[in-house]
């Protein structure tokens, strides 16, 4: 996978700060990832996307989009990124069209693409419906996904998103979701800070932890979840009882620890065992095969997975100073 963003032992310290907000940060992210990158307050997740945004100076280390130094190469970062800050302003006396025409004209977008372009924008954010409404009349959810059509005038590869969802209803951000996973399947690159770690559960391929301005862990959400649990737990449910079972389990050489999880059905219902072993996906596989072929009544197989909060949660202090 090429990186289109790469930050490389990255500083900044605020006049009379008690410590750095950002302390020697690295990380890279791959083309067509959704980057959580998460922390507690106070971690320097702001400062970090105010840098990578050509917003803020660094005090030292680097950081590359597409290739570009953003400290000496401005103009073609910004050609690349598209920003969505946690508070924009908007122009709330423009209809919703004349407000991204505008930003067309200004990235230069020829005027007999705008209207095309403004249109195929506002149906993916969903407010073709409100094209010539006030600005002003838009609910913050809406007003949020104006600004992320606003940020997408310019086609860009990659789009920076701090705290994108802080604010909006549940519906809202559930729609907000949507709009990320189909700009990834456009070949986007999606970076985004988030406090709703549940929100990012099911959309993002990729987590940076941070605190106290410092990496605490990158990769892949699974990388992650291997490295703080490097077993796996998985429900297994049965038709009738499951003694037999279980006590087959037991004795596996592969299984740390087998117990029942409670009844929620009646007698001669489905009976559940939650299961704990070590190895790979090729062991599960396996396990579950030699309990068909030993004749036990398997109906159905769910394997538990850490959330990013649980993942947050054991990685990071909540120190905040």
């Amino acid at each position: 996978m090429t990186a289109i963003l790469e930050v490389r032992e990255l500083r900044k310290t605020y006049r009379k700060a008690k410590r750095p907000a950002v302390d020697h940060l690295s990380f890279t992210v791959d083309e067509g990832a959704i980057y959580a990158f998460v922390g507690p307050n106070g971690a320097g997740k702001t400062t970090t996307i105010r840098i990578i945004a050509t917003l803020l100076r660094p005090d030292g280390g680097d950081v590359y989009v597409g290739g570009y130094r953003v400290a000496t190469q401005q103009r073609d970062v910004r050609r690349l990124l598209g920003f969505i800050p946690d508070e924009f302003g908007l122009y709330d006396e423009m209809l919703v069209r004349e407000y991204l025409e505008f930003f067309a004209g200004c990235y230069g977008v020829s005027t007999d693409k705008r209207v095309a372009m403004v249109d195929d924008l506002l149906e993916l954010v969903g407010l073709a419906n409100r094209r010539d409404d006030a600005v002003r009349t838009l609910s913050r959810g809406m007003r949020q996904r104006l600004g992320l059509a606003r940020a997408l005038i310019h086609d860009p590869a990659l789009i920076v998103a701090d705290e994108p969802a802080a604010g909006l209803d549940p519906r809202a951000r559930v729609e907000l979701r949507e709009i990320f996973r189909a700009l990834q399947e456009m070949g986007k690159t999606i970076f985004l800070s988030s406090h709703v770690l549940r929100e990012l559960d099911d959309v993002a391929t990729h987590v940076g932890i941070v605190e106290q301005g410092r990496l605490v862990a990158s990769g892949t959400v699974d990388a992650i979840r291997t490295r703080l649990r490097p077993y796996r737990r998985m429900r297994v449910a049965f038709r009738g009882t499951a003694d037999d079972a279980q006590a087959w389990l037991a004795g596996h050489p592969q299984v740390l620890g087998v117990e029942a999880a409670p009844a929620s059905g009646r007698n001669g219902g489905p009976s559940t065992l939650l299961v704990t072993l070590q190895g790979g996906e090729e062991t599960v596989v396996q396990l579950l095969a030699d309990l068909v072929g030993m004749g036990f009544a398997v109906l159905s197989y769910t394997e538990e997975q850490d959330t990013l909060e649980s993942l947050f949660l054991n990685l990071t202090q909540g120190v905040v100073t």
